[in-house]
């Protein structure tokens, strides 16, 4: 495997006799995964999605990227939570944060509907004048408010400008197989529309339709991904936590949770890993906050934020471990030149590898953390492509569900998020919810 974990910083924190305790709770929740008998078992699919994954519709995903790169200078993703951030992290670990900046790179590719702001719905319409724009808005229902907008906005810019004909040709949607708002309005506007699996929830769907699309309209070879993660998911078969890397860091992060470690930082030391981590966020935080439970996931990236956050991790309170994933080859080298008056005192790294003084930074950084109490994880990735990528992708995906099974919470459902909605419509005058509206103005007078 090219996704290996290395526990080797964690032997002051937790004892061999440890894991020998937690591995039955591990092996439960294999089973309850395996056999689909634990909470959630409906929304299971993307175990086995890397291989078994349709593809019929795969070709078509292929086919209509390549439409899009052929037809346009831009595409508009729309959609919020795991709708967008899959794409978007895989986008920008693979190519980069600065992807649409970069020469050759076509089309460019925004996001939208991921947020209630004039100001970046202004400044977005504003990048697509005078473009030829295509739109792939992402939504099971077609209802999520922050997605309706856009995709209301930008509908209407595309039949403005290329009139309903025209506008069918640029727009391509991901919803529910058969039922919802979206679907019947794509069926009867003949959009071409992609599936949002029934048994894949949100924030494990980047390797369905709902990711796939727009990695493949950036350039990104998805048969690559996938077999990355095919190849995870045959490789973690086995409930036996010296043989799963995988399983080991589900156990390893209940061990610390035990130990009143209620927060994980994932640390990258690339700015391309950004977005990735805010997927990572997403995946845990929604999967195991609940029941007044869960381990709060934070990122950040290094070095940069050791000079913001580093004072915090080294000597602040100890409630906080850390998982450092370290990329051994990113297919990028830069070599420090020599000053002839050494005038920043650095000439002793003349000559040196960029990446070498990266790779001391962590390892200088993850001493210093473990020596001031902070558990440090490492996972080891060997190089930065699309396959070990989908490795990456999957292994933090079944380990989420195995640690949330661990844990005795479902990890496939979502029921706080429901709770600002809810309120959000009744205080908007959505019809249905008037019931609630008088209290909550009350409330908010008060």
């Amino acid at each position: 495997m090219s996704v290996k974990l290395n526990d080797h910083y964690l032997s002051s924190f937790i004892k061999p006799h440890e894991y020998e305790r937690i591995a039955p709770e591990v092996r439960m929740a294999d089973t309850m995964l395996r056999e689909k008998s634990g909470p959630g078992s409906d929304f299971l699919g993307w175990v086995h999605l890397p291989e078994t994954y349709d593809r019929e519709e795969f070709a078509r995903i292929q086919a209509a990227a390549a439409r899009i790169r052929k037809s346009c200078d831009v595409l508009v993703v729309i959609g919020i939570g795991g709708s967008y951030l899959g794409a978007r992290a895989v986008i920008e670990y693979l190519k980069s944060p600065n992807y649409n900046q970069l020469p050759g790179n076509s089309p460019r590719i925004y996001f939208a509907g991921n947020c209630i702001s004039s100001d970046a719905l202004c400044e977005l319409l504003t990048l697509c004048e005078g473009k030829d724009v295509c739109v792939n808005v992402i939504s099971k229902s077609g209802t999520t408010t922050e997605p309706a907008i856009a995709f209301r906005v930008f509908r209407g810019l595309l039949e403005e400008k290329y009139g309903k004909e025209g506008a069918r040709e640029r727009i391509f949607v991901t919803t529910d197989r058969a039922k919802g708002t979206l679907k019947q309005f794509s069926t009867e506007a003949g959009y071409e529309t992609f599936v949002v699996p029934d048994d894949v929830g949100g924030r494990f769907s980047v390797l369905s339709a709902v990711g796939l699309l727009p990695i493949a309209a950036a350039g990104i070879d998805i048969c690559e991904l996938m077999a990355g993660a095919a190849q995870a998911s045959r490789t973690y078969g086995t409930a036996d936590l010296a043989q799963n890397d995988c399983y080991r860091y589900a156990a390893i992060r209940n061990l610390l949770y035990r130990k009143g470690r209620n927060i994980e930082i994932l640390a990258s030391y690339e700015p391309f890993s950004a977005m990735f981590n805010e997927w990572w966020k997403q995946l845990y935080g929604e999967s195991e906050g609940k029941d007044g439970k869960g381990i709060y996931p934070a990122s950040v990236i290094f070095s940069t934020d050791l000079h913001s956050l580093g004072q915090f991790i080294q000597d602040g309170s100890r409630t906080m471990f850390e998982t450092v994933v370290d990329i051994a080859d990113t297919g990028a080298s830069f070599t420090i030149p020599a000053d002839p008056d050494n005038i920043d005192g650095l000439n002793f790294l003349s000559g040196m590898e960029l990446d070498r003084v990266k790779k001391t930074a962590m390892q200088g950084t993850i001493l210093a953390h473990v020596d001031g109490g902070v558990p440090n994880i490492l996972i080891e990735v060997s190089r930065r492509d699309a396959f070990v990528l989908g490795e990456l992708l999957y292994f933090f995906e079944l380990s989420c569900a195995i640690s949330g099974y661990v844990l005795s919470v479902n990890p496939f459902d979502q029921p706080g998020v429901e709770s600002y909605k809810k309120n959000m419509f009744a205080l908007l005058g959505k019809p249905g919810y008037e019931s609630l509206r008088g209290d909550l103005e009350a409330r908010l007078r008060k």
